[in-house]
């Protein structure tokens, strides 16, 4: 768990730098466009997000389970996996393309309504989709050379340090400033960003393609195909289902590319929760694929016990922190007044976030192993309820009505695979620690509320969340919630001197 525990508090600095970046984006994208142009480089992410899967055909999962069969039986240049995979994945965007071409009726006919800007952009869509796909795959091959802080360097600094060239160059009146030449220029920005981390591999001689069948190949020709089908399945019902909300509100909702801009806001600041996430499922699909090469089934159980801890505390923390600050940040830096509709979205954004982190790795513990089918069958099950659910709710609700669809369908979802876990390996992922956790967050809040409400102001958000960081870290600390905790605080106070003191 060392190993995990080290790259994921790397990889977890990383990607708070990259969100407080990409918060700063955020707050310059406001200010200089409307709410409904901000909507359409977010619907661009959303709709990237279903691309990709969709042209990938399964070929992430084929790196993650099949990568130490490769690795322990081919020398690096015999080793086709990434050939198959670069030429299977850019089959799968061809057959995208032709079937994007061939909705193109269908797309203006249901948007050009309510979300024109989506219409007049569509196209543009699949230059970002395209670069999203190729980095996505090279990013699963970097996480099993152990790569995952450069991965997360990549993905949560380097694009955004993009998007804020091409912010500030539309502020300082260059011909960025038009958005039509600005969010053109951005379609292309995860093409660069994956072709950066290629030439990274290749030239470090980490990445090399074979052009001949290996025997690795051929023996588990089968069960790679079995593999990506079910994997590519479930994934795509996953990725439709996690970003169906916001398509629906582009077609359903009068002014949708405005409303899609507010949601869409209130689920980056969500994304705030997952920072955790990315970085332990980055570190940990490496060993849990090993783990199950090697029938180490104890050492699957400790990752899956400690993550879901691990993310419950920084989840349950950070959604505290963020609900207690919400409507003062708006005001406190002058963002436009539709923004503090995000706030209700965010409530119930965040318990979803709780939900699905609190649940620990188990979607990468299922993906792993030789039970890799029921990727296919949890998607279909969410999928199943979360599509009706989402279009129901946003006629019903509105724009709000999405959030609360996929709160009651993904705690379904995560529900059902930390069940099949447990029956299949005695494996679950809670204990009283987890109970102890929530608590802790609920009443620093109460705390907070009723020391501050009333005010506002920077140096109100300021005190606010000095106060409740340092009451639910004290709590977190006292308790022992988590064993990979504690290291951390006392390497911190060894770096910082404090150790002798103490």
């Amino acid at each position: 768990m060392s190993t995990i525990r080290r790259q994921s508090i790397i990889s977890s600095g990383i990607v708070y730098f990259g969100f407080a970046l990409g918060a700063l984006n955020t707050l310059l994208l406001t200010k200089q466009f409307t709410p409904a142009q901000y909507g359409l480089t977010t619907i661009f992410m959303s709709l990237a997000n279903i691309i990709f899967p969709l042209a990938s055909l399964g070929m992430q999962s084929y790196v993650y389970k099949f990568y130490p069969y490769y690795h322990d039986n081919l020398s690096p240049k015999e080793n086709d996996m990434m050939t198959w995979a670069f030429l299977i994945s850019l089959m799968g965007f061809v057959l995208v393309m032709a079937g994007a071409v061939a909705f193109k009726d269908f797309v203006v006919k249901n948007f050009s309504d309510s979300s024109p800007e989506l219409v007049a952009y569509y196209y543009w869509i699949f230059p970002f989709g395209a670069g999203l796909t190729f980095y996505s795959l090279l990013e699963a091959f970097a996480w099993q050379l152990k790569r995952s802080v450069l991965t997360s360097y990549f993905k949560e600094i380097q694009f955004r340090l993009f998007t804020f060239v091409l912010v500030m160059l539309s502020m300082a009146g260059t011909k960025l400033k038009d958005f039509d030449v600005f969010i053109k220029i951005y379609a292309f920005t995860y093409l660069l960003l994956a072709l950066c981390l290629l030439l990274y591999l290749v030239m470090t001689r980490q990445l090399h393609f074979g052009f001949r069948a290996s025997r690795v190949s051929r023996k588990f020709f089968k069960k790679i195909v079995a593999l990506a089908s079910f994997v590519w399945s479930g994934q795509v019902l996953l990725n439709v289902s996690t970003y169906f909300g916001q398509i629906i509100i582009a077609a359903v909702v009068t002014d949708g590319m405005k409303y899609v801009g507010i949601y869409s806001l209130a689920l980056i600041v969500g994304s705030l929760l997952q920072a955790i996430q990315r970085s332990v499922i980055a570190a940990s699909i490496g060993p849990l694929s090993r783990a199950w090469k090697d029938k180490d089934y104890g050492r699957i159980n400790r990752i899956y016990q400690r993550s879901s801890i691990n993310q419950l505390i920084f989840s349950a923390g950070m959604f505290v922190l963020i609900w207690i600050n919400f409507t003062d940040g708006v005001n406190t830096f002058h963002m436009k007044s539709d923004y503090l509709l995000a706030r209700p979205i965010f409530f119930y954004v965040g318990l979803m976030r709780i939900v699905d982190m609190g649940t620990g790795v188990n979607a990468q513990i299922i993906g792993t192993s030789t039970f890799w089918r029921f990727d296919f069958f949890t998607g279909a099950l969410l999928a199943l309820f979360t599509l009706p659910a989402n279009y129901i709710l946003v006629k019903e609700m509105g724009y709000i009505g999405p959030a609360i669809a996929d709160l009651a369908t993904f705690t379904l979802y995560n529900a059902v695979r930390c069940i099949f876990l447990y029956r299949k390996f005695r494996m679950q992922p809670f204990n009283l620690k987890s109970l102890y956790t929530l608590l802790l967050a609920a009443l620093g809040y109460f705390i907070c509320y009723f020391l501050f409400d009333a005010y506002q102001g920077f140096l109100w958000l300021v005190a606010r969340s000095v106060v409740f960081i340092g009451f639910f870290g004290a709590g977190v600390l006292l308790l022992r919630l988590s064993d990979d905790v504690l290291p951390v605080w006392a390497t911190i106070k060894k770096r910082l001197g404090l150790a002798k003191i103490s």
